[in-house]
């Protein structure tokens, strides 16, 4: 499903990947088929996001894909993946819920607008199905995704984020 209404110009001069991107859109879509280029730019781009990530087998792209309550959110820039979110949608007691996860532009990409098209599209689609909030952590070491954040809208909680490995 092509979000197309989360396309948008990119009205500067400079280039992704050897790509111009003068009058070059954003266009962002909900994977629905786990092909041979969707993995690999997932083993492009997830170490720019986590260098202790293990590669994303077929088998657990397939299990994203096939999730109805797992969404992975696609960024392409002249047809070319540069952009990957991860939602996750689910009923708790109080409401339905939205999780956002895994963001990851390609570092070519960044500051072009990728992400915040991935993040809209992520919200819209939490939305229509229900949700009550969207949530989602960020380190503060990214400082420019932060301040992305806070401008599209998020508000950051006091809250304290515990994590417990059960591996």
């Amino acid at each position: 499903m092509t979000l197309s209404n989360f396309s948008v110009k990119i009205g500067i001069t400079d280039t992704i990947n050897n790509m111009s991107l003068a009058e070059s859109a954003v266009s962002v879509e909900i994977a629905s088929v786990a092909a041979a280029e969707l993995l690999d730019a997932c083993h492009r781009l997830i170490p720019q996001l986590s260098s202790s990530a293990k590669p994303m087998t077929n088998s657990e792209l397939l299990e994203i894909v096939n999730s109805e309550s797992t969404l992975m959110f696609v960024a392409r820039v002249n047809n070319e993946i540069v952009g990957l979110l991860t939602l996750a949608i689910f009923r708790i007691p109080t409401a339905m819920r939205a999780w956002i996860e895994d963001v990851v532009v390609d570092s070519s990409a960044r500051g072009h607008g990728v992400g915040e098209a991935l993040n809209l599209a992520a919200i819209a689609e939490a939305k229509r199905r229900g949700a009550k909030t969207v949530d989602l952590t960020s380190r503060p070491s990214r400082e420019a995704a932060n301040k992305l954040y806070q401008r599209i809208g998020f508000v950051e909680r006091d809250t304290n984020v515990y994590r417990f490995d059960v591996q």
